[in-house]
């Protein structure tokens, strides 16, 4: 799975309709031009090419009072909001997602209610218990990764990297199980959105390209 296409999808649902730049320059807000794939130019196409793929409709707006270009809004249909959910699902429950695809999922997980996202984490442990399981078939951590070699150490990662994931996981679903954030249904939801000319601090200062065709 690409991160940036559920980060894309996910940042325009936020605004409702938005714009290229506002998209990039909330996901740089986010600091996910420094753990994803989420650059300027990724961005842009990701948007025209959803809207190719029916998953965005495509809004042209009029020109600004102050003489600028017109820009290209998008918003999201039905059938991209279909996928986002889906991606976001598959992006929790999986035990085997690239870190920049669950954290982008982290990102979005309030948008769930708080029962389901706490299932699909609990999926998630198991899925990485059973992937532990077929690691430890050939290797056993308390025999140390001396055992097989200097291979053993790739091993000795796996597992170490399943513990973390799982320690990791119960600790989320602790705290979302005691109350924490506001997910779907519970009220207003912490949106992390800069407005519309507010200053972005982490921004790249890469030149907006336009997105206006």
């Amino acid at each position: 799975m690409s991160a940036i296409r559920l980060l894309v999808l996910g940042a325009v649902r936020m605004h409702g309709r938005a714009h290229g730049y506002q998209v990039r320059n909330d996901l740089e807000y986010w600091g996910a031009h420094e753990w994803s794939n989420a650059k300027p130019g990724s961005i842009y196409h990701a948007l025209k090419q959803m809207a190719k793929q029916g998953l965005l409709v495509a809004h042209e707006t009029a020109p600004s009072t102050a003489g600028g270009p017109p820009r290209t809004e998008y918003e999201v249909t039905d059938e991209g909001l279909a996928e986002y959910r889906a991606l976001l699902r598959d992006a929790i429950r999986s035990y085997d997602q690239q870190m920049d695809v669950l954290s982008a999922a982290v990102g979005f997980i309030v948008d769930l209610p708080r029962e389901e996202a706490v299932g699909l984490l609990k999926e998630r442990i198991e899925a990485m218990k059973g992937w532990r399981d077929s690691v430890t078939e050939y290797y056993t951590p308390e025999e140390g990764p001396g055992s097989l070699g200097h291979i053993g150490e790739i091993m000795n990662l796996w597992v170490h990297s399943a513990d973390a994931g799982v320690e990791w996981t119960r600790g989320l679903i602790a705290r979302i199980e005691g109350g924490a954030y506001t997910f779907a249904g519970e009220g207003e939801p912490f949106v992390g959105v800069l407005a519309d000319g507010e200053e972005n601090p982490y921004a790249t200062g890469v030149p907006d390209p336009g997105d206006h065709d």
